[in-house]
């Protein structure tokens, strides 16, 4: 049976600081991200399934990356742990802001390969994540492909 890509995509809103970044960056500021979620797999082919001529169903897959990605970093501000922001980090934190505190200087680039971790290990099986693309603006975004991380 031939192998089908499904995606889906999710919006969330998060904050971040670019720890000595020489640019605008460097200051706490936010994006609307957008992220495109792509697997790759057989559709269900048991006459008898209930997810019959399903690669996954979506819902499930929301359920995944909402409960990896989104819902952890929607409306949180991230700073990588070593931020000379911490004394900020720390009282938004003490002032009720979800705060995440990243192993990674908080770059899109640096996200999206965190994202694909998370979603990787949550995947059945016989599902394979193929990509994840992750909008920071309209017009600047960073990708992950299954097949360049070999």
């Amino acid at each position: 049976m031939s192998k089908i890509r499904v995606t889906k995509e999710f919006r969330f809103e998060t904050g971040h600081a670019l720890y000595g970044y020489d640019g605008k960056c460097k200051n706490v500021h936010g994006h609307s991200y957008k992220l495109a979620v792509t697997v790759i797999g057989t559709p269900v082919s048991e006459k008898e399934a209930v997810k019959l001529g399903m690669v996954i169903d979506f819902g499930d897959l929301k359920k995944i990356v909402k409960e990896e990605v989104v819902d952890l970093f929607d409306h949180a501000t991230v700073f990588n742990k070593n931020t000379p922001h911490l004394e900020l980090a720390r009282e938004l934190e003490t002032r009720g802001h979800k705060v995440i505190f990243a192993d990674y200087q908080p770059t899109s680039e640096n996200m999206v390969i965190d994202f694909a971790d998370k979603i990787k290990d949550r995947l059945p099986q016989h599902l394979q994540l193929h990509s994840l693309k992750l909008r920071e603006t309209e017009t600047a975004y960073a990708e992950w492909f299954s097949e360049d991380n070999k």
